[in-house]
């Protein structure tokens, strides 16, 4: 991993009050059902995010930094430009927080790991290997799955290549089963994370563009006894495409 992204993570503060002006807040607009917990504990209801104005001006510095081809995932990422991206992230990350209740995680692909440059949690928050600044291999996390799904495909080939590692029992060590994955995560746009990385979480991600690259994932995970893809889906989709059309518009 390279020191630029660690300098940076270790400057990162979990702040849900956020560290941005008022302009670059993004707005949620309510109305598919979310619910992470037992519906009579709570329902949520979202669809459409939209930013608002000046957050535009944040994600064209973003895209300048971190865009180039088409459909696939950006190479390594530095320093700088995950911090920007970060930043343009944040108030998306903290909505789908608020929407979910649950660990929320934004990541970038650094070789073959994905490096978490945002992770928002509550209290009570599951047991994970996740750290600002940390990596986890792409192969074994929903967030990394979902940037290798978008990747070339001389990355995916280098990673299968190489000897699969296993983070918890059930990670995907064979690569028939990550290319499965792949083929499922490029089809549905959405990247499933079944304890592979810790015991008793789960996890559903997304990737997310900019000029028609994927630049980061975002995630939500869950301690897998209240794991409800069908209610976590909209309120992941919708962020990532939220954040993505924030970025595109500055590309």
């Amino acid at each position: 991993m390279a020191d630029g992204v660690h300098a940076v993570a270790q400057g990162y503060v979990l702040d849900v009050q956020g560290r941005w002006g008022g302009g670059h807040r993004a707005a949620l607009s309510l109305s598919a059902t979310v619910s992470t917990k037992p519906m009579s504990q709570s329902a949520i209801r979202l669809s459409t995010i939209s930013s608002a104005g000046s957050a535009k001006s944040t994600a064209r510095k973003t895209s300048a930094t971190v865009q180039s081809g088409y459909g696939r995932s950006a190479p390594s990422t530095s320093a700088t430009s995950a911090s920007i991206l970060r930043e343009t992230a944040l108030p998306f990350l903290q909505d789908l927080f608020e929407a979910t209740r649950e660990t929320v995680h934004l990541g970038v692909r650094e070789g073959h790991g994905v490096v978490y440059v945002e992770r928002i949690h509550g209290h009570g928050a599951p047991l994970m290997p996740s750290r600002i600044g940390g990596s986890l291999p792409l192969t074994c996390t929903g967030v990394g799955k979902a940037l290798l799904a978008f990747s070339s495909p001389e990355l995916t080939e280098e990673v299968l290549a190489a000897l699969l590692p296993r983070l918890a029992p059930h990670s995907i060590t064979e690569p028939a089963g990550i290319r499965t994955a792949i083929e499922q995560v490029q089809a549905s746009g959405l990247a499933y994370e079944d304890q592979e990385s810790a015991l008793g979480v789960s996890c559903i991600a997304a990737p997310v563009f900019s000029g028609g690259e994927a630049v980061a994932a975002l995630s939500v995970a869950v301690p897998r006894s209240r794991f409800r893809p069908a209610q976590l889906a909209p309120a992941v989709r919708t962020t990532a495409l939220g954040l993505s059309r924030v970025l595109r518009a500055g590309a």
